[in-house]
């Protein structure tokens, strides 16, 4: 049995799955959403989330003319830390506008990554409020103050402040704090009752985006977007759009969190730990889908003051800094069903890096490490093919022998075996086996954001872009040129004609790859090519039965 045969076709099919899946998002998805803006509005009442049955939604949010009247009060906040610059805006008091000013979003250009945006062809925005029974409330339709139109870090910590009252003597002050070198805001929503009578509310966190797609993103790589959640009960669940469309999750868990990811890049909501939040998810109109969470209702009474604490996350899926924010908000990074797999790898290329201080020569070492951990392995799957080649002259002469009688042809091909005491399986389950590693490996190279922009050496400047030059994508199909050569050819004429186009078609495939990637098929190739040849030399010498 030819194994690699086996492995390049089920390759060829993840292929085709990948290129399919580009399509849909290079083409599809964008007609869909510009016909979904062009003909329909967002009715703003909808997207404050729906309490309980009993409790209706709130009445202070006027959806004809509200919105238009406090634009032209309202304006926007700036706030420049050392990893953002963003815009909140006073209506709604919600961030709109975010960028990462250390990611830049083109390699070597100075326009940086803008993750949060609220446009309605692209929108991502987070929003969050206070919701009430009966009268006005401070929502994200809202109107804000704040005492100043810029706020920028020179110290360890931000804090900026953002005030709504109203006439019964009801003032909510959310205030985001921002720090240095972090990723994570806290946001502190604290309610001051100087009315007479008292006050109750619920607080909200979601967040807003319609299925866009990043027109720089590789259209040979298929990343996960849309929502995702986390309960101490049901763990990690992604809840992508067409689910939301489907149907509108409500359920309640302690803990947890709520999220939206794309490559590399992710926003989460994470409430306050101790209180019993209900998730939700909703899809809009224009296009657009919500994923949040609600709190049980805050009694303040009068003379009385409450916080309410929650976490932001939104920023580069680093996850180091995620297992500190929230169990579980390091599975933002989405290493699909092998994570238990793919951690460990991700673990070893850090620990790599640490050490030489290049991701490349790390990539390099990692694939030492895991074909050195599977030697054994490896060389019973090659001892099997270099045996099979060494037979394959007299399977050719038993095929002309009995031409098309199939049943002859392998009564005498068992035969061969069995003298020969060759099992032609026993080159199958080896390979088998590493198969999740090598998927894992995969995921843990095209999703590590750390990977992305990293430079490795002479030509190759970024390690999750394509070789601008193929040169690393020709060197793989040389390989894998070489490497079929070791292995037995098929009987079969035309398979044997599909096998020597391989090498030619994968060239054409790696060449749209991250350079990481085909770097990592690359030192595989040659180890596997080494370790080949070394058996097959011990073979034929007699060396090895």
């Amino acid at each position: 049995m030819d194994n690699q045969r086996t492995l390049l076709f089920a390759a060829l099919a993840f292929i085709a799955v990948l290129i399919w899946q580009a399509w849909q998002k290079d083409y599809v998805l964008p007609q869909q959403i510009q016909q979904q803006v062009q003909s329909e509005g967002v009715n703003s009442s909808t997207d404050v989330p729906n309490v309980a049955k009993s409790e209706p939604l709130p009445t202070g949010v006027n959806q004809e003319t509200e919105p238009k009247d406090l634009a032209l009060k309202g304006g926007v906040i700036e706030v420049i830390t050392d990893v953002y610059e963003l815009k909140i805006d006073k209506v709604g008091g919600n961030i709109v506008n975010l960028y990462l000013t250390q990611y830049p979003d083109t390699k070597g250009l100075e326009e940086t990554v803008q993750l949060l945006n609220n446009t309605p062809s692209k929108t991502f925005v987070v929003e969050s409020g206070l919701i009430v029974q009966n009268g006005e409330s401070p929502n994200h339709h809202a109107l804000w103050s704040a005492s100043d139109s810029q706020y920028v870090m020179t110290g360890d910590e931000l804090r900026v402040p953002l005030t709504w009252k109203n006439e019964s003597g009801i003032e909510v002050t959310k205030t985001y704090v921002f720090s240095k070198g972090s990723y994570k805001v806290d946001v502190e929503t604290s309610i001051e009752n100087n009315g007479s009578n008292s006050w109750s509310a619920r607080e909200y966190l979601q967040i807003k985006r319609n299925d866009y797609a990043d027109k720089k993103a590789n259209s040979m790589i298929y990343t996960y977007t849309g929502g995702v959640l986390y309960t101490d009960e049901d763990k990690y669940q992604k809840i992508d759009f067409d689910d939301m469309e489907d149907e509108n999750l409500s359920q309640e868990a302690t803990g947890g969190w709520a999220g939206m990811i794309q490559h590399y890049f992710g926003v989460a909501w994470v409430p306050e730990k101790e209180n019993n939040y209900t998730y939700y998810t909703k899809a809009l109109s224009a296009g657009k889908y919500v994923i949040g969470a609600y709190s049980p209702m805050t009694v303040v009474e009068p003379g009385q003051r409450k916080t309410i604490n929650s976490v932001l996350f939104a920023g580069p899926k680093l996850q180091e800094q995620l297992k500190e924010i929230a169990p579980g908000l390091e599975l933002m990074v989405d290493y699909g069903k092998l994570t238990i797999i793919a951690e460990p790898i991700f673990w070893l290329l850090s620990f790599f890096y640490d050490f030489v201080g290049n991701w490349g020569v790390a990539i390099i070492m990692v694939t030492f490490t895991i074909k050195a951990l599977f030697f054994k392995l490896s060389e019973k799957s090659y001892k099997s093919m270099a045996h099979m080649k060494l037979v394959q002259p007299r399977i050719v002469a038993l095929k002309e022998r009995y031409g098309d009688d199939k049943q002859q042809l392998n009564k005498a091909m068992m035969e061969l075996y069995k003298t020969e005491k060759i099992n032609p399986l026993s080159g199958c389950l080896p390979i088998l086996i590493q198969i999740p590693v090598f998927i894992a490996l995969y995921w843990t190279l095209l999703e590590s954001v750390e990977l992305r922009q990293a430079p490795f050496a002479l030509w190759i400047d970024n390690l999750s872009a394509a070789d601008p030059y193929f040169i690393l994508p020709v060197i793989y199909g040389i390989t894998m040129f070489f490497q079929q050569r070791l292995n037995p050819a098929p009987v079969d004429p035309m398979q044997k004609k599909v096998m020597q186009m391989l090498p030619i078609m994968f060239t054409g495939f790696f060449a749209f790859f991250p350079a990481g990637l085909v770097l990592y098929w690359i030192v595989n190739n040659l180890l596997t090519i080494a370790q080949q040849t070394v058996i097959m030399k011990r073979i034929e010498s007699g060396k090895e039965k």
